[in-house]
């Protein structure tokens, strides 16, 4: 299938590594011109490099939880020229039980994971509203339809993005713009990696059972019974930044493996 993505320019927040990386090099396959995004020129522009072989890249450094980062991002990508596909991926987590997160952590979670997203749709939605032509796709997670308690923050976050998306979608009514949000479940990352590899040790037993039994006990409902790969989601989100899936509009994609059990 030819997704028409050939020349589209995109940009990939929080692409130096993990499911926003795959995201980048599965665009750039498609024949996208990639603006790849991270707070560490260093670290992104490894990235670039690596992603080169695959399709022009650019790179687009700042923080996106800060405004001043996000202007920074922002100039960069318009220098380069009109969007055509925003992808936001930036997101962080941490396990801290409710009781103990703090005023300034739930303002860190709601900056990284939130509003982030706010200020690059903020820019970009607009311009392309106004060429009547453009694709978004906003990262959420499993989560934000099935809240972890470990993660409340992280969880009130990813359900705001669902509603982002959704009331954004409002305002593509009659045009050719489409605003979407993506859930993915448990992917194999370098942060899944590490994490996996640990508790496996800890426990005494080889990963593969680790991770069988990681499903048996926590994601019981889980249909797959294993972790989802970056490059499967990486291939959703790619399908879904083309034209082809024009009749996709503020839908609430889920990526995670049958975990959520509801219709």
């Amino acid at each position: 299938m030819d997704l028409k993505l050939m020349g589209k320019l995109a940009l990939v927040t929080g692409s130096s590594a993990g499911i926003g990386k795959g995201i980048a090099k599965s665009l750039l396959q498609e024949g996208a011109i990639v603006i790849i995004n991270g707070r560490s020129k260093t670290s992104l522009q490894k990235t670039a490099d690596e992603l080169s072989q695959f399709g022009k890249c650019y790179m687009a450094v700042g923080d996106l939880s800060t405004a001043e980062g996000a202007k920074a991002v922002t100039d960069a990508v318009d220098a380069i020229g009109e969007l055509d596909i925003l992808v936001n991926n930036l997101g962080a987590y941490k396990g801290t039980p409710f009781a103990e997160i703090t005023d300034e952590e739930w303002d860190w979670m709601l900056q990284v994971n939130l509003y982030s997203q706010i200020r690059m749709c903020r820019h970009f939605l607009p311009k392309m509203l106004a060429r009547n032509s453009g694709r978004m796709v906003l990262i959420a997670s499993e989560c934000g339809m099935k809240p972890l308690t470990d993660m409340v923050h992280y969880s009130v976050a990813k359900t705001a993005i669902i509603g982002l998306a959704r009331a954004l979608a409002e305002m593509t009514k009659g045009t050719k713009v489409a605003v979407n949000s993506l859930l993915p479940g448990l992917t194999w990352t370098e942060n899944t990696a590490a994490y996996q590899t640990d508790r496996a040790k800890r426990e005494g037993k080889d990963l593969d059972q680790a991770i069988k039994d990681y499903f048996v006990t926590y994601e019981p409902t889980q249909l797959l019974q294993r972790i989802t790969t970056v490059e499967e989601i990486a291939s959703t989100v790619t399908y879904y930044c083309s034209e082809v899936s024009a009749a996709t509009n503020g839908a609430t994609i889920r990526a995670e493996g049958g975990l959520i059990r509801c219709i």
